[in-house]
């Protein structure tokens, strides 16, 4: 294994995240439209491109240590001291992978924040609602203990 290997699996990793960006997005489409019936398999299918990173990570680290043993850097070096390393087009092609790692991490982190606010939202909008009709919800305490909410007074505005 060399150079080449490694970036061929550069390439998958990308090609994964860049999926897992668009399941991300699927899940957000899911949520936005309040098909809850559906976010069972859209996390699912999260879950299941996840893994394959998990998968490809494993054989990334261990083709990155070999390279790195062969340009005489430490174990586990960022791409952009492989890239120093390697020189030529390598250097370009390593830094072209870091580049683009930055970009869909950031895309995906901020995807992922999204979602987790229209989980939270819908979350609350069903606790309210149950409340509503029940008059109480049973909700967790400080230390744990299961504790109910009673109703509470509600300001309206009659105006709007």
């Amino acid at each position: 294994m060399g150079l080449a290997d490694l970036s061929s699996t550069l390439w998958r990793v990308r090609e994964m995240l860049d999926l897992l960006l668009f399941k991300l997005e699927e899940e957000q489409l899911v949520l936005a439209a309040g098909k809850t019936r559906w976010l069972p398999h859209a996390t699912r299918e999260v879950e299941m491109v996840l893994e394959q990173i998990r998968r490809a990570e494993i054989l990334r680290a261990a083709q990155v240590d070999e390279v790195a043993a062969e340009l005489g850097l430490p174990p586990a070096p960022s791409l952009a001291a492989l890239a120093e390393a390697a020189g030529g087009p390598w250097a370009e092609l390593f830094t072209q992978h870091r580049t683009a790692f930055l970009t869909l991490t950031a895309e995906i982190t901020a995807l992922a924040e999204a979602n987790r606010e229209l989980l939270t939202v819908g979350s609350r909008a069903v606790h309210e609602a149950l409340m509503n009709v029940t008059g109480s919800v049973a909700t967790y305490g400080r230390s744990g203990e299961t504790v109910t909410a009673g109703r509470s007074s509600r300001l309206v505005n009659e105006a709007m």
